[in-house]
């Protein structure tokens, strides 16, 4: 069967299949055959990496949270496709791709601007996923994007408020509306995302056992809010302090609501939860104003990890409280702040080695 020319010689190529069984399995195998040719990336009409980015990203894009695929989808359509779309996926080489992320680097290739590592190691990834998806489908039999050599990645550093701007921030709160002040509050004292603290709904919330009960996110889509899992697909239960369970008591009493109720609503009756990207904005004008523009929303979650770890709290602790999966994902990014307690425990280690008497 034609199925395309042969992308090196340019030759007409054919495929041939051997059917065991009768005339109904002959045809069954030749209905199979053709569907994997046109399929294939010898095919005339398939096979670049566009069409395989393309496919790729519809297949897997209801899997992701929206504003991951959005941004997939984005880096797709920005930076791949103009720099590869054409390319046949079987004609794609890690030299390719060392030598275009080095433009990216330099130059930022068709922006014109210079692009950090970790914005190329990102769009690194995408293409990664993607031709190892190509492989699943039996487009190509190895991933180009294995071979290549993206630059390392850099962590990105953490600004951390200090206690006295959050105090500051939770004060000015007051006069943007009457939730935000408990919801800066509670990112400070829990390191909860800011997604998950527009998830929690009054039921959430149990004033008796001065628990609360971490579900969910919130993530927002083109049709609206949408409730999420969590990052790691966990819930997670956190003890909250008098002062906060006293603040939320006061926000529950000033409305009539029930259970399913979102907490930070701007509606009434709490039936529609706050946007992130609300408390994002209303959080970014309000440092503005303070003249502290320089820290974010998500720094409140850094200063809660911090504070748990200068203080002494252990790590698998703060992992927990903050909703990473492993206590090594807390290390990798706050290991500099676990220092004070290494240095504690190199006294006591050594303490413990001095005669006695």
């Amino acid at each position: 069967m034609h199925a395309g020319r042969d992308s090196a010689t340019g030759k007409p190529a054919y495929v041939t299949r051997t059917v065991r069984g009768d005339r109904d399995a002959a045809e069954r195998g030749l209905v199979a055959l053709v569907a994997q040719i046109t399929d294939s990336p010898t095919s005339p009409t398939f096979g670049t990496v566009g069409e395989l980015c393309d496919k790729w990203w519809t297949h897997s894009s209801p899997n992701l949270a929206p504003t991951v695929a959005r941004e997939y989808r984005r880096l797709i359509d920005r930076r791949v496709v103009p720099a590869f779309g054409h390319v046949k996926v079987v004609d794609l080489r890690a030299h390719q791709l060392d030598a275009w992320y080095g433009e990216l680097i330099v130059g930022g290739a068709v922006s014109g601007r210079p692009l950090s590592a970790n914005s190329v190691r990102h769009i690194h990834s995408v293409l990664h996923r993607a031709l190892e998806q190509g492989i699943a489908w039996d487009w190509i039999a190895y991933n180009p994007a294995r071979r290549a050599s993206p630059p390392p990645a850099r962590r990105p550093s953490i600004h951390l408020p200090t206690a006295d701007e959050v105090v500051r921030l939770i004060e000015a709160a007051h006069a943007v509306n009457r939730s935000l002040p408990i919801f800066l509050r509670m990112a400070a004292v829990t390191g909860a995302r800011r997604g998950e603290l527009c998830a929690l709904q009054w039921q959430h919330v149990d004033f008796h056992r001065q628990t609360l009960h971490i579900a969910g996110q919130i993530a927002h889509t083109a049709a609206g809010p949408v409730q999420r899992p969590t990052k790691t697909h966990a819930e997670r239960r956190l003890t909250l302090d008098p002062v906060t369970l006293a603040g939320l008591g006061e926000l529950r009493a000033a409305r009539r609501v029930g259970a399913n109720s979102y907490i930070f609503s701007h509606d009434p009756d709490g039936m529609t939860p706050w946007r992130p990207d609300y408390a994002t904005l209303a959080f970014a004008r309000l440092a503005d104003r303070l003249g502290i523009a320089k820290i974010r929303l998500h720094d409140l979650r850094h200063f809660a990890a911090t504070t748990m770890l200068l203080n002494g709290i252990d790590v698998r602790t703060a992992a927990g409280r903050l909703g990473h999966a492993r206590a090594s994902t807390t290390l990798d990014i706050y290991a500099h702040y676990t220092q004070p307690a290494d240095q504690r425990a190199s006294e006591t280690l050594a303490s413990s080695l001095v005669r006695r008497g």
